[in-house]
């Protein structure tokens, strides 16, 4: 766009007839009117085309594209205010300038010029001087409406780029979304929700759904170091509450104020007889039933979202409850409860509820879901991320090796005897006494020192498996003295880890000591384990190594599952110290 020419000779004149880049519409039943407004816009760089009523202005509106209208508002056939409504209503990426010319003064009048979309106003008879301050003024608000869509062009390039980015670094890693349903519609290209999914060692899947303070681009960037901090900790064995604690820490360190992270965190153990869930500072959790459809439970938030304190502990928020295959856990976002109707009215707790209730076949309840609030929303527009995964109880969700097999190296262990390198062996011990037992869980470090000293990839899970079922009977049954007879049913189940965080909040004194004996062979190796508490030990006689009792659903199955993987497992003395050998091959 050239600069305006402040002269008016007629060499100029000539200059810019001949140069003249910018047209102007003007719409004025009077031809007197338009000859002297075509005569001054000519002047100062502008060619012309000419409608004698709003109709015919519409017509080359489309067709000519002008790049500024000037618009009587009194005409036959179509009035000005009428032509502008619907010019505006067609659709362009380009600003068109339009100013009103009218003889009326009256502010109502003026005021209407500007509702139905004109941008400024000029009273007849004009000024040119008037008219030139305001063609100016036009051009400079369409320079800058120009530059405004060609930056908005380019965010959204980078938007579209980052989002392939965004997507590979926190979406593509999770696991189990085939058959974990779900409903994510994101008020912008970006979402301030995140769903994150990853199994960790012994096959267990922990699913969390967080929701940033805002959405858009802003909101999504914690997604980064939410993810990987996520992942790696559910990778390496960390419980959720430690999981929690953690992102908090990073989050907390890195977020402005202002900004938080409300977090659902729910864990399906892999033995399909629980989960364990945290709430923070998000919609309730809820537990539905895989028999008849019913909501059988509600997690309800019991702290505060993540990044608003440095240190938070989330042991007793935590709440494990017992659930049967064919269960499900739904995770809900604010926005599903906050999205709004034309008359602003909220979805509610109550509508989801009964969407629930009135459920049709648990296969669908994510489209029954999405379906109430299509209707209910009409063409309101989306204020929040709408974020929605219904996980199954079941084993399909579950990792592969979540159900292992008895393991097969019993036979190859006096092989390994024979080709042992003493220079080679690795022994370490490590006790932990009083408030240590409540404050860490040694199984996730002793794992990643085993696995930097020995490579042991492949038997990362089954050596997780083996130290945390007889770590947690140490603890449990050891130390803190409980019964598994608790959790003979649901009630008692609850009440079990109840009991359990009470105990272990009062917990002064007691001890575990860990010896790991391992000696590397050439094709594989051998590992002793050896673990002692400093409890009364238990009755191990009545659960080694004969089959379950029929009325253990929700205990007992972590002395069977180690004896199957296992070598050999022994007790000693009362049951409080344990001696497991494991054997591997490189294989």
């Amino acid at each position: 766009m050239h600069a305006v020419n402040h002269g008016y000779n007629s060499a100029a004149h000539e200059q810019h007839e001949q140069v003249s880049t910018k047209q102007a519409l003007i719409v004025d039943d009077e031809l007197s009117n338009r000859i002297i407004l075509k005569s001054f816009l000519k002047k100062i760089g502008y060619s012309v085309i000419q409608a004698e009523n709003g109709a015919q202005a519409l017509d080359l509106f489309c067709s000519e594209q002008p790049d500024m209208i000037f618009m009587d508002v009194m005409m036959p056939v179509m009035d000005g205010h009428e032509a502008v409504r619907r010019i505006r209503g067609i659709e362009t990426t380009k600003f068109v300038p339009i100013i009103f010319l009218t003889a009326r003064t009256d502010e109502s009048v003026l005021s209407h010029c500007i509702e139905v979309g004109g941008d400024d106003f000029l009273t007849k008879p004009f000024s040119h001087t008037v008219l030139k301050a305001k063609v100016l003024s036009m051009e400079r608000i369409s320079r800058l409406h120009e530059k405004l869509g060609s930056l908005y062009a380019q965010m959204k390039k980078d938007e579209e780029m980052a989002e392939g980015v965004f997507s590979g670094a926190v979406i593509a890693g999770n696991v189990a979304m085939e058959h974990v349903r779900t409903l994510l519609q994101p008020a912008a290209l970006f979402s301030g929700d995140v769903l994150l999914s990853a199994y960790g060692p012994s096959g267990d899947l922990n699913i969390m759904l967080g929701d940033f303070t805002g959405h858009g681009l802003a909101a999504a960037i914690g997604a980064l170091p939410v993810s990987e901090a996520f992942r790696a900790m559910t990778h390496k064995g960390f419980s959720p509450q430690q999981i929690l604690s953690g992102i908090n820490r990073k989050l907390h360190g890195l977020l402005p104020t202002g900004m938080f992270f409300a977090v659902q965190f729910v864990s399906l153990s892999h033995t399909l007889d629980h989960v364990t869930v945290c709430n923070c500072g998000m919609p309730d959790v809820l537990l539905i039933d895989g028999e008849n459809g019913e909501i059988k439970h509600r997690f309800v938030s019991n702290n505060l979202p993540l990044s608003i304190v440095s240190d938070t502990s989330y042991e007793e928020t935590i709440q494990p409850y017992p659930v049967k295959q064919g269960d499900r856990v739904l995770l809900v976002s604010d926005g599903v409860l906050e999205a709004r109707n034309p008359a602003k009215e909220y979805f509610g707790q109550a509508r989801l509820d009964a969407t629930i209730q009135n459920s049709t076949s648990p296969f669908r309840l994510i489209e029954e879901i999405t379906d109430s609030l299509r209707n209910f929303c009409g063409d309101a527009p989306q204020d929040d991320d709408i974020s929605l995964a219904e996980m199954p109880c079941e084993q399909i969700v579950l990792a592969d090796w979540a159900c292992l097999p008895p393991t097969q190296s019993k036979h190859t262990r006096h092989h390994f005897e024979e080709q042992n390198r003493p220079d080679e062996a690795i022994e370490f011990s490590i006790r932990l006494a009083g408030a240590h037992l409540r404050k860490s869980d040694p199984i996730p470090p002793i794992i990643n020192q085993l696995q930097e000293m020995l490579g042991l990839q492949n038997q990362r899970r089954l050596l997780y498996t083996i130290l945390t079922e007889l770590y947690v009977n140490a603890l449990d049954h050891g130390v803190l003295g409980l019964s598994s007879s608790l959790k003979q049913s649901p009630e008692g189940f609850t009440r079990y880890f109840s009991e359990r965080e009470a105990r272990l909040g009062n917990l002064d004194e007691g001890a575990i000591k860990i010896i790991i004996n391992a000696q590397p062979t050439a094709s594989g190796g051998s590992m002793i384990i050896e673990m002692e508490d400093s409890g009364p030990g238990f009755d191990y006689n009545s659960r080694l190594p004969g089959e379950l009792p029929p009325d253990t659903q929700f205990s007992g199955r972590g002395i069977k599952l180690v004896s199957e993987l296992c070598d050999s497992i022994e007790y000693e003395a009362t049951g409080n110290r344990v001696k497991a050998a494991f054997s591997w091959t490189n294989d």
